[in-house]
């Protein structure tokens, strides 16, 4: 389909020895997976187990990604959606989305032991979002209806003092003027590219908004948009591992299809079709922020049981990002 994409990465080579069978150049995206806020979230899970011992609670899917969300279960995690299905007597783990404010509030009125698992960069937006309504600005907050996160950061500020924006047609029928104060702020998991041109919608209509001092979507979501920006190109189809429900996933095959490169989210390798594999010469694989490196070896499995793969990995950032574990669980 493309001419071959220069590789800055390293190849581990063929992983079959099927010479009949056509070879499949597989290029997969650097950086991908985990990033540190879900590596810290199932930490955790994982040491508030072992402080605490079984069960622990978990509001909401720690992170979007079932096959983690198992693997904490079967440890002894129970997830629930609300606080009132949680024991007196049980400690929860708030997930890496984030809460509204409500969430910690009953949690204390009910004397609960919790533990917050908020991805520090989603708390960094919690924080802005209360400045900003301490000056007395309207905040118009980008981001999807109902994820989550985007319920937690809404839930930061009173009713009445934010509006939700997530598309060119919603920033035309805001009721605001000129004279109004206003800010924005974004969620922390959108297309880089669709959150640029509302922003400067916004700031075409609405010339004295205010925004943040630096962008609110993290750096793993960057990172992982502008890896696959760097396979898509060189792809004639691009596998992204994650769950439907995975914001920064979902936009990773958004970003491909933009390119012009057809695009499938899968959970699993079990969801691959070989019939996708038809005519495809080059694919290009990578894993939402939620997904463990086991699946995608999983996949390069999978895919080798049809064809002579070989595999390069391209490289278009570096990741050594760690945040601090709460101090309940480290002393």
């Amino acid at each position: 389909m493309n001419a071959p994409f220069p590789s800055t990465g390293t190849s581990s080579g063929i992983r079959s020895s099927s010479d009949h069978r056509l070879p499949l150049k597989l290029l997969i995206a650097a950086p991908r997976g985990f990033c540190a806020g879900v590596d810290r979230a199932i930490e955790i899970v994982e040491r508030a187990l072992e402080k605490y011992g079984a069960p622990v609670y978990v509001r909401h899917e720690i992170v979007h990604n079932r096959y983690v969300v198992d693997a904490l279960k079967a440890k002894g995690a129970i997830f629930v959606e609300e606080l009132d299905e949680v024991p007196d007597d049980a400690p929860v783990v708030f997930s890496a989305h984030g809460v509204p404010k409500s969430v910690p509030a009953e949690a204390d009125r009910r004397k609960l032991l919790y533990v917050d698992a908020t991805c520090p960069l989603v708390s960094k937006v919690h924080r802005q979002a209360e400045r900003q309504i301490e000056k007395g600005q309207h905040i118009l907050f980008i981001g999807h209806e109902g994820h989550p996160e985007v319920i937690g950061t809404m839930g930061q500020v009173p009713p009445g003092q934010i509006t939700l924006v997530e598309t060119l047609a919603d920033v035309a029928a805001l009721p605001f003027t000129q004279d109004d104060a206003l800010s924005f702020l974004t969620q922390t998991t959108l297309s880089v590219d669709d959150t640029e041109d509302l922003i400067t919608a916004l700031k075409a209509r609405y010339p004295q908004i205010v925004g943040p001092k630096a962008e609110d979507i993290c750096y793993a979501t960057s990172n992982r948009q502008a890896a696959v920006k760097r396979i898509a190109p060189a792809s004639d189809l691009v596998l992204v591992i994650g769950a439907p429900n995975s914001s920064n996933s979902v936009r990773l095959v958004e970003v491909a299809e933009r390119l012009g490169t057809d695009a499938r989210l899968i959970q699993r390798a079990s969801d691959i079709d070989p019939s996708w594999l038809e005519g495809v010469g080059t694919m290009g694989l990578t894993a939402g922020a939620s997904a463990p490196e086991k699946l995608v070896r999983e996949v390069v499995d999978r895919l080798s049981e049809w064809r002579l793969v070989q595999e390069e990995t391209l490289v278009s950032a570096e990741e050594n990002m760690i945040f601090k574990l709460p101090r309940q669980l480290t002393e």
